[in-house]
């Protein structure tokens, strides 16, 4: 996971753990998980409204019957 081995993650943690405190910790990983969850609704949006504009361009240059 982008290069970082497990000593590398494990000082991340000590930091997070010393700049943070325990208390907050498990409040920012809440905040962090909303906000990637809240993202990916938005992409997943904007990529159905790319579907369908093209669905829309398809079936307007075919001849009505």
């Amino acid at each position: 996971m982008f290069g970082l081995g497990l000593p590398e993650m494990g000082i991340i943690a000590v930091l997070a753990i010393l700049i943070f405190g325990p208390k907050k910790i498990p409040e920012l990983g809440n905040a962090l998980g909303k906000t990637l969850r809240s993202f990916k609704e938005g992409v997943g949006q904007s990529d159905d409204r790319d579907v369908d504009r093209e669905k829309d361009k398809e079936e307007e240059g075919q001849p009505k019957v």
